[in-house]
């Protein structure tokens, strides 16, 4: 993986640093956000689950639209300002915490920016990583990117659990908030041209609309990203069912103080560096269709080893199944991210990127907001229960799609 190439490329290693500094402070915030809800405002699992939905909602609200502008205009001013409005968001909680004036009234409007930043940001950003290296390089490029990313997982829930203890899960929200304006200076510094957009569909015709369909059809049409996007949708569906009541189940259940639920995030989240490290790899020995149905799988299985985690062994249980899902998902993301961006023309790159984000994560807050209701309604391990239910049922898009053999991808213009 780590060829001599990208590591001389000066422009992207810019958006490679960039971008881990941002992960990083993303990962501090993961945990410290619905702490702060938790155990400084009581949060019900209702309003939790709230929370973590409305992070998400700009997805399947505004993704189709990101991916039109993604295609219309340069993406690297769409990242820029897209860390900026969630620096911004983030930045207040500290602020009204210090104040006095913290409510979930504003987190939620804090996690719904965040959203629309997030959704902006990162259908550009997918769309914007063929536009500065080649097509050859995507799966160096990607797996470099996800290593950092596996990498803040492992340290960013440990230092987000430490800050916690030490100023308080509100003050080290503004970790993440800074992380973002490190982000805005590595991305202004970059100088490699992109290429000049192109926003006409196929047929030549203009307009939002046909854009926006184009990139629809090109999704609904290809059968190996429809079942990718399938397969992906419900993975997110069931596991973020489980994850909306996770961390009630951690504090108020086990017992467990931030402190600890950070490390052991950090010390699972090893898994994702040598899933990164190891995903050309396994897709190379096994084939891509083999390497998606085995990690999406693998993924559904682990969170059975978390309502396992009451009857004894709390901490290794819920290390084991963190690790196992961190491992198996930079594999699943690398591969079929690299697919995708390599069957796709840049015409259509962020349209492409759009229509699937808006498939995959419009499902996350659908299945927080379910795991929230039967979490209030029925009960924490119900939710858990049910969330792994679903998510299990992932790899049946791979096996019926056509990479579930040792196949070529579908040539690039099958719309």
């Amino acid at each position: 993986m780590f060829q001599p190439k990208l590591w001389k490329d000066g422009e992207f290693l810019k958006l490679w640093w960039g971008q881990g500094i941002s992960e990083l402070g993303s990962q501090v915030s993961a945990l410290a956000l619905p702490t702060v809800a938790i155990l400084i405002l009581s949060a019900t699992p209702f309003q939790v689950g709230l929370l973590e939905a409305l992070q998400f909602l700009a997805f399947p609200v505004l993704g189709l639209i990101a991916g039109v502008y993604a295609d219309r205009i340069r993406r690297r001013p769409i990242m820029i300002v897209c860390d900026l409005l969630r620096m911004v968001a983030l930045g207040s909680v500290p602020v009204a915490y210090v104040l006095g004036l913290l409510t979930m009234e504003q987190l939620y409007v804090v996690a719904l920016l965040v959203g629309v930043g997030t959704v902006f940001f990162d259908v550009a950003y997918q769309s914007y990583l063929p536009a500065i290296i080649s097509r050859s390089d995507l799966v160096e490029g990607n797996s470099k990117l996800q290593v950092t990313g596996s990498v803040a997982q492992m340290v960013g829930p440990a230092l987000a659990g430490v800050l916690i203890q030490l100023v308080g899960a509100a003050r080290a929200v503004a970790v993440d908030a800074t992380s973002f304006l490190v982000s805005v200076l590595s991305l202004w510094w970059i100088r490699r041209p992109e290429p000049a957009p192109k926003p006409a569909s196929e047929a030549g015709r203009g307009g939002f609309f046909s854009e926006m369909l184009e990139g629809i059809r090109f999704v609904l049409g290809n059968r190996t990203i429809s079942r990718i996007a399938g397969s992906t949708a419900t993975s997110n569906l069931g596991g973020n069912m489980v994850f909306a009541v996770y961390l009630i189940f951690a504090y108020r259940f086990l017992h467990l103080s931030p402190g600890v639920v950070g490390l052991v995030f950090a010390a699972g989240a090893v898994g994702g560096l040598l899933g990164a490290l190891s995903a050309s790899w396994i897709a190379a020995r096994i084939g891509v269709g083999p390497t998606l149905f085995v990690s999406i799988t693998a993924g559904g299985l682990s969170l059975i080893l978390v309502p396992l985690a009451q009857y004894g062994f709390a901490i290794p249980l819920l290390i084991v199944s963190f690790f196992i899902g961190s491992w198996v998902n930079p594999v699943y993301n690398i591969t079929q991210v690299s697919l995708r961006q390599a069957i796709t023309p840049d015409r259509v790159q962020g349209r492409m990127n759009a229509t699937v984000r808006t498939m995959i994560w419009g499902t996350i807050p659908i299945g927080a907001f379910i795991g929230g209701i039967i979490g209030t309604v029925y009960g924490v391990l119900p939710a858990i229960y049910v969330g792994i239910a679903v998510s299990l049922l992932s790899g049946v898009w791979i096996l019926a799609g056509p990479i579930r053999l040792r196949v070529q991808p579908e040539p690039v213009g099958n719309v």
